[in-house]
């Protein structure tokens, strides 16, 4: 019989990566093992282009590359088509589909739905297609939006990232409130990975996780001091539990590096460890 300590072993050696198209990701990327799922953000700063030349690169390193294809980000469907040719050329079958951090859409698809719907419409739809879930609120969509858009969503999708959070009772809630919506698709919760401490709080200001800084306040004083020393373990211990309850359908981890990819390994290799010296 598979022990509960077997199974959160596994979610880890499983655990997706998320890098950012920037100098010096190549070599941080070839640290992980062959096989591992690795996906590329994309930016109005770099572009799409940015990400799928990452992708190329990674694809070359027996890595499963999965590209974010930002909606906001494509001009109508001619790129839209030309992207996924590109896509199937390269041999990779998955896709993240987002909005994307542009302020206004550059072409005809103002959210992920719309392109979701292009793609299904093109005949053009990736083996495998996930899309993003909030646990708190959208820094700049209503919580019933958000809700709306992630149930018509998943009717093109296969699975569910969910968004940082760093309060693992609103993450076990919201999991909970996805399902009793009738959304039965797999989740990877988003856990930031050993991320330097000042970026890290940055992020999280910048995207609007009012939520979760207030749980830090609360539970540890001065979120700058408690960032200082942060890891994902925290995270991991509280909702490690419901990972191996399946009625909540927890397919695994979904790691933010922010391109400290050694320093996550390292934490995922010794955590590991101390797993395997829990009695069965």
């Amino acid at each position: 019989m598979t022990t509960n300590a077997e199974v959160l072993e596994q979610s880890l050696n499983h655990a997706r990566f998320e890098v950012i198209p920037l100098r010096g990701v190549v070599a941080q990327a070839e640290m992980l093992p062959d096989g591992t799922t690795v996906t590329v953000t994309a930016s109005p700063h770099k572009g799409l282009d940015a990400t799928m030349d990452l992708a190329a690169q990674l694809c070359e390193r027996d890595l499963h590359v999965v590209p974010h294809l930002a909606a906001r980000m494509i001009r109508d469907r001619a790129h839209l088509t030309a992207l996924l040719d590109r896509i199937d050329a390269l041999g990779i079958t998955e896709v993240f589909a987002i909005a994307g951090d542009s302020p206004e859409p550059r072409g005809e698809f103002p959210d992920a739905l719309a392109m979701l719907r292009a793609m299904d419409e093109l005949g053009r739809r990736p083996a495998r297609v996930g899309i993003t879930g909030y646990p708190e609120r959208h820094a700049f969509i209503c919580d019933a939006s958000a809700i709306r858009a992630m149930n018509e969503k998943s009717r093109y999708a296969d699975y569910v990232v969910s968004q940082i959070c760093y309060d693992p009772h609103t993450v076990a809630s919201w999991v909970k409130a996805v399902r009793a919506r009738g959304v039965s698709l797999p989740i990877h919760v988003g856990v930031p990975g050993v991320v330097d401490a000042h970026r890290l709080l940055r992020i999280s200001l910048k995207i609007g996780l009012g939520e979760s800084m207030r749980y830090l306040r609360k539970q540890h004083g001065m979120v700058t001091k408690l960032l200082t020393r942060y890891t994902p373990e925290e995270l991991f211990d509280e909702l490690s539990p419901h990972l191996v309850d399946p009625s909540y359908g927890i397919a695994g981890w979904h790691f933010f590096t922010f391109n400290e990819i050694a320093k996550t390994l390292q934490w995922r290799h010794d955590l590991v460890a101390r797993l395997r010296e829990v009695p069965a």
